[in-house]
């Protein structure tokens, strides 16, 4: 306090801070002013942050005092252009300048900054604001360059972007979401990577002078403007750092501490977000914590989903009594997406998803198109094509920006459900409305997560190489493997790389009972392999070979026919029994319509049920047979290795169950029942999950 009182008063107004010079005239007030600060100093230090986001030992309280866990999503791309993106390998990997030369090379200043207008307009609007609102999200990251509120040649603040600033918080108090303002790209580039806008060296720590001083004195303008602003929660100090050698950890908590000190200068309202070095997954020195309103921030990609794989997290949280948040996920596969969404709800911790727009991807929830012309100027960036017109880039970049907006893009139905469902690990949603007679496209099977929906041997990456499990990079992202086609009787997309014992479901309305006959386009380019079709896990006559038909886009027709399908909704499966092969469409012809009663009983081969299901061990498979048989189960691990047998018995016409105690260890397995001789063998599936 002595210390305090020994500086210039501050005070802050209008947004700005002014000093003001002790008079004679002052002294008469002056003991009156240090008994009240001295009272106002004795509060609890969560008194000053009523009617804001604050931090309360290990939970982040919303204003209400109410703890809260962020479901976000950041707004990546919008403010800080990043090369992948938009599918931009610049010299330098996509940074936000080297991006706006190439532009500029192709049409021009006065163009490109037409350009950047369009941009900023249609990749980021109010209507993507209620959108992810009325997605199911509660909290909005704002990446932003530094540039954006501050011009480093002319030492300014930039009033537009601020008036920026201001509107997006409108949109969000319109619509219900916080927000959490991310420095993305600090001064100097806080790591030697695009994403910082860096030029190959990290300045911000090898040039520390103007570079850290200006990241200080932007945070003290954005507190002083933003401090009585309760939608924001709080700040994000700076995203990603990574010390370059000889600059330790301690350098980046010296620097945290100067700018939190600057903010709390004139803001004692918001939470500091503080991210670990090396990518925000380093913490060691800046514990323990230097300011009793701040959340430890951390990023996670491309690893495990298991609690070991944050349990450093978590220790730091127990031992400090601070907050943590997940401040960026994703590029993943819809099952890792779950799988951390449901890893952070356990152990109490908000996240935030990266991110919510990108051009022609399967990782976001909004996926925008590559617009005419477009490609062809990236293959120039690429060196794969000479350079086009000024005319021809500025047609194909206008357009690019403008297929931004939110009514060009694709929903992927699938990222949403993953992220924001808590039944998905239970889920079966029809992703078309399948009706036969008909086609249905191979890659249009029901959302929903591994196991329920579909099976995939490789569905996500979790050995810190970017990835997804979709070997195709097309269409969906649930892990299934789905490619560009060029079948010219079938859909645009395909299945691909296919696996035994791999599976898709469709949620199917048959309109008319009676005679159909199926034909299914597929390719192979190794030897083919066969598949069953399966209603209501009821095979439809015999397996199906798929031949060597020359080439993966090389299609060809196989078929069945004489299939008898009742009218009514079912669930269509496409099962893998051997081999590696495309798949496109299935067609439903109607050959003959019968009166089949939809109400009578099956007398169908079929395997009922599982129960217990999920199981500790034992469990009983129920099965129908509708004839004398012999009927064996196997069971299959996850990677398709044999782990249990019950060797085939003979069984009566009628409904059966056999008690199974096989001792697995936890996890999910398939249970194949098969029925029948060696020369008319019969199977059927289902999964089981055992529990601890």
């Amino acid at each position: 306090m002595a210390a305090a009182l020994q500086r210039e008063s501050v005070q802050v107004k209008e947004g700005k801070v002014t000093k003001m010079k002790h008079s004679q005239t002052q002294a008469k007030w002056l003991v009156p002013l240090i008994l009240l600060l001295l009272v106002v100093g004795s509060r609890p230090a969560k008194s000053q942050t009523e009617g804001f986001y604050r931090t309360d030992g290990k939970e982040i309280l919303d204003p209400s005092g109410m703890p809260v866990l962020f479901k976000g999503v950041g707004l990546g791309g919008w403010l800080v252009p990043e090369g992948y993106m938009l599918h931009i390998a610049a010299p330098d990997g996509g940074s936000p300048t080297s991006i706006r030369s190439q532009i500029e090379d192709l049409i021009g200043s006065e163009d490109t900054k037409t350009f950047y207008d369009m941009y900023r307009a249609n990749y980021v609007a109010e209507k993507d604001i209620a959108a992810i609102a009325e997605w199911g999200f509660d909290n909005i990251r704002l990446p932003f360059h530094y540039k954006l509120l501050y011009d480093p040649v002319t030492e300014s603040f930039i009033e537009e972007g601020f008036d920026l600033v201001d509107q997006f918080l409108e949109w969000c108090r319109t619509y219900g979401l916080s927000v959490i303002l991310d420095m993305h790209a600090a001064p100097g580039a806080q790591n030697d990577g695009n994403i910082s806008d860096s030029d190959g060296e990290a300045r911000l720590w090898t040039e520390p002078v103007p570079y850290q001083d200006q990241a200080v004195e932007i945070w003290r303008e954005i507190a002083s403007r933003y401090v009585n602003e309760p939608l924001i929660v709080g700040y994000d100090l700076i995203n990603e750092p990574v010390t370059p050698d000889g600059v330790s950890g301690d350098d980046l908590r010296a620097l945290y501490e100067r700018i939190t000190e600057a903010i709390r200068e004139v803001d004692e309202n918001h939470i500091v977000f503080i991210e670990g070095n090396f990518y925000a997954t380093h913490f060691p020195e800046l514990l323990p914590p230097f300011d009793s309103n701040m959340v430890y921030t951390f990023h996670k990609y491309w690893n495990g989903t298991a609690v070991n794989s944050i349990q450093y997290l978590l220790d730091i949280r127990e031992d400090h009594n601070t907050p943590l948040w997940l401040g960026e996920t994703g590029e993943n596969s819809n099952v890792w997406f779950h799988d951390v969404v449901q890893l952070m709800k356990e152990h109490r911790i908000g996240w935030n998803i990266w991110t919510h727009k990108k051009i022609e991807t399967t990782t976001s929830p909004l996926s925008s198109p590559f617009a005419p012309g477009y490609e062809r100027v990236l293959d120039y960036w690429r060196g794969n094509a000479t350079k086009p017109t000024a005319e021809f880039a500025r047609d194909a970049l206008f357009a690019m920006a403008e297929g931004l907006d939110l009514d060009s893009s694709d929903t992927r139905p699938g990222v949403l459900a993953s992220l924001l469902d808590s039944t998905y690990r239970f889920l079966r949603v029809p992703f078309r409305d399948h009706v036969i007679p008909g086609t249905i496209n191979a890659v249009d099977y029901d959302i929903g997560n591994q196991f329920t929906t579909y099976f995939d041997s490789d569905v996500s990456a979790t050995t810190g190489t970017p990835g997804g499990g979709n070997n195709g990079t097309k269409y969906r992202n649930d892990g299934v493997d789905i490619e560009t086609s060029t079948d010219p009787l079938g859909y645009k997309y395909n299945v691909g790389w296919t696996q035994t014992l791999e599976f898709l479901t469709y949620t199917v309305n048959v309109e008319t009972s009676g005679i159909y006959d199926i034909d299914v386009r597929v390719a192979s380019d190794v030897g083919g392999g066969a598949f069953q079709l399966l209603i209501d896990d009821v095979q439809l006559g015999s397996n199906v070979t798929v031949t060597d038909t020359g080439g993966w886009q090389n299609w060809i027709t196989v078929s069945l026919e004489g299939i008898e399908l009742t009218a009514g909704q079912h669930i269509l499966k496409m099962a893998v029994r051997t081999g590696d092969f495309n798949i496109n469409t299935y067609t439903f012809e109607l050959i003959t319509a019968t009166s089949i009663d939809d109400e009578s009983p099956s007398l169908d081969d079929r395997l009922v049920s599982i129960f217990p299901n999920p199981a500790v061990n034992a469990f009983e498979v129920e099965f129908l047979l509708q004839r004398p048989s012999a009927a064996g189960v196997e069971i299959f691990d996850m990677l398709g290795r044999r782990v249990h047998t019950e060797a085939p018995q003979a069984f009566q016409q009628g409904r059966h169950s056999v008690l199974l105690a096989p001792q697995l260890a936890a996890g999910v397995y398939l249970v194949q029942l098969s029925v029948g001789s060696s020369e008319d063998r019969r199977t059927f599936s289902k999964t089981v999950s055992v529990v601890p």
